[in-house]
Parts: C-alpha cells; structure tokens; sequence
C-alpha cells in the first residue's frame, strides 16, 4: 500500500509539473485531447445571515484516467475564491492536492490547526481527510488555486462531511 501511495504522489507531482509548465507538444497543438472545462459553483458559508458578496467558482480543467491504476482517475479544477469567501465542510475521498496561483488561503483538515498558503504552496489532503477550513485569507483580495484528485472513476468530486 506504501508503495502504491508513492507512485500515486509521484503521478500527482508529474501533472502538476505538467499543467503549470506544459509541454512543447503541447504548445503545438500535439497530444492528447482532455475533457472540456466545466464551471462548477463552489457553495458560500453563511456566517451572520450573510453569504461571500462574489460567488466561488470551480472549474474542471481536466479529467484524465488513469491506465496504470484501472478504476482510478486525476481531475484537476481552478478555482476562484472572492474575498472573504468560505468554503462549507467537505470532503473529497480522493487523494488531494492544492497549489495556490494567486493570493493566500487558509486550509485545515479534521478540525487541525488552519495552514495560511501563498503562492507557489501546497496542501494535501488524504481520502479519509475532513476538509474543516477553506477560506481566502483576504477580505480585500481574491484567491486563486488549482486541486488535483486522485480518486475512483464514478466517485464524486465532492460531497459535505457527516
């Protein structure tokens, strides 16, 4: 099983790297085609009786299955955190990888102590993780990152914690 995770954290490694320096192939116009982007609400927290005054927004950049690990899939979203946005609690039951592009986010898993990420950081969160805190550390300035999950084909991308 350790060995397994290994080679599921390197493939996450090797699409990151990927995805943010893309291959000439690539540039050109050469590869494989991905599934299209798709715009998916990330839904407020209410705190007070009042919702974020932006929307979150999540979009799929890519869905891709994964051959060596039959059943398995790696999708990667962009999103878009407004200032002051929180995120509600949830859950991903996937293997689960945070890159910030832009601004900071605060991040906690299973009631933890919150983690403050700018850019060029990173945040990890297991299958069985909770995700408890997810917000935009800013009330002035949106936040921008991308998630990439390592999860079962049919499984959803996510859904709120019990």
């Amino acid at each position: 099983m350790n060995s397994q995770r290994t080679v599921i954290l390197a493939v996450a490694m090797i699409i990151l790297t990927a995805i943010l320096k893309p291959a000439r192939a690539n540039a050109q116009g050469v590869g494989v085609p991905v599934n299209p982007p798709r715009a998916h609400p990330v839904p407020p927290v209410v705190e007070g009786g009042n919702e974020a005054s932006q929307e979150a927004r999540s979009t799929q950049v890519m869905s891709k299955l994964l051959p060596d690990f039959p059943g398995k899939e790696v999708v990667i979203l962009a999103v878009n955190y407004p200032p002051g946005h929180s995120g509600a609690v949830h859950r991903h039951k996937a293997d689960g990888f945070i890159y910030v592009l832009e601004g900071s986010v605060v991040m906690g898993i299973n009631g933890g102590d919150p983690i403050t990420l700018g850019p060029g950081q990173t945040f990890y969160e297991d299958p069985t993780d909770i995700h408890t805190i997810g917000r935009n550390a800013s009330k002035t300035k949106p936040a921008r990152f991308l998630v990439f999950l390592i999860k079962d084909k049919d499984a959803p991308i996510s859904m709120p914690a019990k």
